[in-house]
């Protein structure tokens, strides 16, 4: 059995969806996200917290009861807590424990470097149901996860010589956050190392007219430093050799090291440290990893 959060929620059984009430959903998703158990009380707590404690177990149990009704069981439920069964497998969890070992730069990962890795931390969770305070805080740390992962993701590919698959990362990462300048940054790298000069300073001057028309900012002096032409260097899109005149330079890029992702079991509690261990824009520090479990 899989449940699906990216994109939309979907339960199925062989490829098969499974019919599930609005409710269930909501609470076999939150039990997900958790991926350890809660107590009854606070699950009623957070996803009915706008009404009384009595009426929001009521619709607890009411919810526990319609997910009975799907004829498998997703729920492990006790006198005092409730899980998921852990027979489900969720895609969030496979994303997201891609996404760390993307992040940690001491082991090799070549195994996930695919257009699936990439489809799977291009896709936001549960976009349709941005009404719930709850949902809103789970997808802002896998956004600001998934951003690095497709970062560190675009590096790796640009460092293998896999030029077409490290672009497709980056515009991926570009996407999800326009005015994140550190993924500006990696995609301009691969165009470069692909010798695409052209194509990099292309992406330079829409990187700055978002950043303009967006927050009246100019990019920073390490964006512009990859196109001369920008800081007071040549005219070419590769950095400018310092003391010489037609040599080549070496074009810079940007070293990552990221610790090991650690081995904890709650997903959501784990992805909140990337917002706060963020790297300032324009620095060449790691990117951080936390950790969601498979």
């Amino acid at each position: 059995m899989t449940l699906r959060l990216l994109k939309s929620f979907a339960l199925s059984v062989d490829q098969d969806r499974v019919p599930i009430s609005s409710s269930a959903q909501r609470l076999l998703a939150f039990l997900a996200l958790q991926n350890m158990p809660r107590s009854r009380t606070y699950v009623a707590g957070m996803l009915w917290p706008d009404v009384t404690a009595s009426r929001a177990n009521a619709n607890l149990r009411s919810s526990l009861w319609r997910a009975t009704r799907t004829g498998h069981q997703v729920i492990d439920a006790s006198a005092q807590e409730l899980a998921i069964c852990k027979h489900i497998d969720v895609d969030i969890h496979v994303a997201a424990t891609r996404a760390h070992r993307l992040l940690d730069m001491s082991r090799p990962c070549d195994d996930i470097l695919t257009a699936q890795t990439r489809e799977d931390l291009s896709a936001d969770l549960l976009p349709e149901w941005s009404e719930n305070e709850w949902v809103l805080i789970e997808q802002e740390q896998y956004h600001e996860l998934r951003l690095y992962a497709l970062e560190a993701m675009t590096e790796r590919l640009t460092a293998a010589g896999r030029h077409g698959e490290a672009v497709a990362a980056g515009l991926a990462a570009v996407r999800a956050e326009p005015l994140r300048e550190s993924a500006h940054r990696v995609l301009m790298n691969a165009h470069l190392a692909a010798g695409n000069r052209g194509a990099a300073l292309r992406q330079y001057e829409q990187c700055r007219r978002v950043l303009l028309e967006e927050l009246g900012l100019e990019p920073s002096q390490t964006l512009r430093d990859l196109v001369p032409a920008h800081s007071g260097g040549g005219d070419a899109a590769t950095p400018a050799p310092s003391g010489s005149g037609d040599a080549a330079p070496e074009l810079p890029t940007r070293r990552i090291v990221c610790h090991p992702a650690s081995e904890a079991r709650h997903p959501t509690s784990e992805v909140r440290h990337p917002a706060s261990q963020a790297p300032a824009q324009g620095t060449d520090t790691s990117a951080p990893a936390g950790t969601v479990p498979a």
